[in-house]
């Protein structure tokens, strides 16, 4: 079966604003029909000229304060509803915003939980942030592209 733009229709996913993954793998479950909210914080990314909004296409923005009890009522009825959550914070943060895994999949037993972070929950690394220069140079493959002129790898040789 080849993937189409229904495949997920009637899905919905709350992807909590980051970069990196995070995005990238809930524009894949766009594409694919979900209905996908993305929490922003009302600052948003930050890209200059509006930028950040190509890589959130085909989804729906709601800017949202977490750390203020209004704004986080309102996030949790939205993963009340939802099928699916997606957060790449850091190991904790969810939890100090009270939006992690155990209470909502407690409020709402049929959630997918999908946590995305570089080194994991746990371990020397995991307050560390995760990003593909990160991964190529501890695995050393960064030294072999060489060391005349710095040239950055293209974004996709860790993924």
């Amino acid at each position: 079966m080849t993937p189409s733009g229904d495949a997920l229709g009637g899905v919905t996913v709350i992807e909590l604003g980051g970069i990196g993954p995070t995005p990238m793998a809930c524009g894949i479950l766009a594409d694919l029909g979900a209905e996908v909210i993305r929490i922003e914080r009302p600052s948003g990314s930050g890209l200059p000229g509006g930028l950040d909004r190509i890589g959130v296409r085909d989804r729906i923005v709601v800017e949202l304060d977490a750390k203020l009890d209004r704004h986080r009522q309102v996030l949790t009825t939205l993963i009340g509803h939802a099928d699916v959550v997606v957060e790449g914070f850091r190991p904790g943060v969810a939890e100090r915003l009270g939006v992690g895994p155990e209470p909502m999949c407690a409020a709402n037993p049929g959630l997918v939980y999908v946590r995305m972070t570089g080194w994991g929950q746990d371990g020397p690394r995991a307050s560390m942030a995760g990003h593909d220069i990160n991964y190529i140079g501890v695995t050393g493959i960064l030294a072999a592209i060489g060391e005349q002129e710095p040239i950055p790898p293209l974004n996709l040789v860790g993924d």
